[in-house]
């Protein structure tokens, strides 16, 4: 009898990847295993994945650059969820005759996390909890939105849907990207203005940008000291977008009024990361996908990817190698 192929999930940190998806329609054809721990370390990792066909990542968790995947021998399938992995070398993954696929994904939930923590940095939900907790009562004062100038650094899917929310709120939009045709962002119920002017106007920055080498630090000092000292920062996108050193020095000079994080330069953040004791601050461990229906999407086309493959085929391909 021909041997289970190994499929290892990994950092599946809330232990539900195995109970999100429809796993059982793989069969005896696969042998599959979840891991709970991130594997930071090339080494552990390459000892963990030993022998197995397929890896499913998600997100960007776990890099898969060109020497891990150089040591992975036997894999020949590595599913990432959603449709594009910044961190996954996709040249050296045809090189080593690796297929990478994708799944889709339900495009609403960073949005909801977005608006989650505008409403707490602005209103300084945790700490409240915190101090009510402790037997305090009303510590902090909170600015409202109603009025205030939105500012999305990014207009794309995100971003678009981002300023519907924010009008019933009663705020204005603006908005900035490196490439912004005016008439796409008044379309899109925003208006199109120079980066310097966003920062200057908005009450609360809103970051939903792509990464990429030239869009790493677009958030940096001079953005930040454009802010004003009433003004909040927020980013639910990718860390490296903003340059964590200046915003730690804006967050302790008090140059600006706080910062919402779903997104950090290193994950899991370290624990004893500076951002960690930073004032004024909510921090949330990269939320922004993590939902029951969102993990429910993964999970399926995860399956239906492996199944694919098994069968010859490729579904959802990033790269266009075969089995």
């Amino acid at each position: 009898m021909t041997a289970a192929v190994r499929v290892v999930v990994l950092d599946d940190y809330q232990g539900v990847a195995l109970a999100s998806g429809p796993w059982e329609r793989l069969g005896d054809r696969c042998s599959v295993r979840a891991l709970s721990e991130p594997i930071a370390d090339t080494g552990a990792l390459v000892a963990a994945l030993a022998g197995a066909e397929v890896v499913v990542a998600m997100r960007e968790r776990t890099s898969f650059d060109a020497e891990r995947l150089d040591r992975l021998p036997d894999l020949r399938l590595l599913v990432t969820t959603g449709m594009a992995n910044a961190a996954i070398d996709l040249d050296a993954a045809a090189r080593n005759g690796v297929a990478v696929c994708g799944t889709g994904g339900r495009p609403r939930h960073t949005v909801e996390l977005t608006w989650a923590l505008i409403l707490a940095v602005v209103r300084w939900i945790p700490q409240e909890d915190a101090g009510i907790r402790a037997g305090g009562w009303q510590h902090t004062l909170g600015a409202e939105l109603d009025g205030a100038t939105l500012g999305l650094v990014g207009l794309g899917r995100i971003g678009s849907a981002m300023v519907p929310i924010a009008r019933a709120f009663g705020m204005d939009v603006v908005a900035w990207s490196a490439n912004l045709d005016p008439a796409r962002a008044a379309q899109a119920g925003a208006a199109a203005v120079a980066k310097d002017e966003l920062f200057r106007r908005a009450d609360v920055v809103s970051v939903h940008y792509k990464l990429s080498p030239r869009s790493e630090g677009v958030v940096g000092a001079a953005e930040l000291a454009a802010m004003r000292p009433s003004a909040y920062l927020v980013n639910t996108s990718r860390g490296p977008l903003v340059d964590t050193a200046a915003l730690l020095a804006a967050l302790h000079a008090g140059a600006i009024a706080g910062a919402a994080l779903d997104v950090y330069d290193r994950e899991p953040l370290a624990p004893g990361d500076p951002l960690r004791s930073a004032p004024r601050t909510v921090l949330t461990p990269h939320l922004g996908y993590v939902t029951r229906e969102n993990y429910a999407v993964f999970f399926a086309d995860v399956v239906e990817d492996i199944a694919a493959w098994l069968d010859g085929r490729l579904e959802r391909p990033l790269t266009p190698v075969s089995r």
